[in-house]
């Protein structure tokens, strides 16, 4: 491998560490589809409860989650269901014996899944309550102290964990870092993605456009793929228009990743009074978790290049191998899918 500044051997044994912990997950945590589910229990009348449920969908199919209320809750009205989106929108109401505030709400089935549930709870002269349950937790006490993540937090968190767990929009990063070519460009070429993608994020979760899922996928997986040739040509010292001007295409391609990253926050249905903030938090939490990965593959390679540790030729190429092949898997799955098959 040729050494050009921070696009170094240890830069690519860095990236080698973060391929191989990636590919380990499981196969369902690899696809794209883990939007999260979104609960709304809103008190009409004292002990009478309007329940919204957004189930997501995962290959297609709703994914087994059922809301779980206290003993001494129980339907009031049939449940209806239509699709919606990449899920399904159900709506039934309940009635219970006293107030919900203090109680236990679950999310029955979300211990099997690898996405999460926002729950809002809107109790009569209260003021509303946002949470985010996970698989590892699946249940939150109604006002209860310390309960998942609450609040503004939760916004945060759904944009950091949405991000961390996009191992396609993360491949994109990293095919960059392993193509640019000094620090400054590489503040230039992360700060024109975190641009790019801003602006598509607001233009979606604002309701001013909108990009089909499906046609979307096979676009960002084929953004992966673009990257992968170029990286061959850094190694053989070749040159580009994405070599010389990373920046550019970070740009253009952040604002097909906007679209995506929107598919976390447009697909829970939230009451349009709070979007701003949400988008905003949620914007923060994207941020933090690509500032994070960053770091990280910017530590690993200081530390190797400290420690000298000298890695064979097929770990140093592995990486850039990986972002194409696996740019070139999504990219013909996720065009089978768009086609039908």
């Amino acid at each position: 491998m040729i050494s050009r500044g921070l696009s170094t051997t240890c830069r690519a044994a860095a990236a080698c560490v973060v391929v191989v912990a990636a590919l380990a997950l499981p196969a369902s945590a690899l696809g794209h589809e883990l939007d999260p589910g979104f609960l709304q229990v809103t008190e009409s009348e004292p002990g009478v409860y309007a329940i919204t449920f957004k189930v997501p969908t995962a290959g297609g199919r709703r994914m087994p989650l059922q809301p779980m209320f206290p003993v001494g809750c129980s339907e009031t009205s049939p449940m209806t269901s239509r699709p919606s989106g990449t899920g399904f929108l159900e709506r039934w109401q309940i009635s219970c014996d006293g107030s919900l505030l203090g109680e236990t709400i679950r999310i029955g089935g979300l211990e099997r899944t690898y996405t999460d549930v926002m729950i809002r709870v809107e109790l009569a002269e209260e003021e509303p309550l946002s949470y985010i349950v996970q698989s590892v937790d699946p249940s939150v006490i109604v006002g209860g102290e310390g309960q998942g993540s609450q609040g503004a937090l939760a916004y945060a968190w759904l944009g950091f964990e949405h991000i961390l767990l996009g191992i396609d929009h993360l491949l994109f990063v990293l095919g960059l870092l392993l193509i640019v070519q000094n620090r400054w460009m590489l503040v230039k070429t992360v700060t024109s993605f975190t641009v790019a993608h801003s602006i598509t994020l607001a233009i979606a979760t604002l309701g001013f456009a909108s990009a089909p899922a499906a046609p979307l996928n096979a676009a960002i997986a084929l953004s992966i793929l673009f990257l992968g040739p170029e990286i061959v040509r850094v190694w053989r010292g070749e040159t580009s228009l994405t070599i010389q001007h990373p920046w550019v295409v970070a740009f253009a391609f952040g604002l097909l990743h906007g679209f995506g990253f929107a598919s976390g926050l447009t697909t829970i249905g939230l009451p349009s009074g709070e979007i701003p903030l949400a988008l905003l938090l949620f914007n923060v939490g994207v941020e933090l978790g690509q500032l994070v990965f960053v770091v990280v593959i910017l530590a690993l390679e200081r530390a190797f290049r400290v420690l000298e540790i000298y890695w064979p030729r097929w770990a140093e190429m592995f990486p850039g191998y990986a972002v194409g092949s696996l740019g070139a898997f999504w990219t013909i799955q996720r065009t089978w899918m768009l086609l039908g098959g």
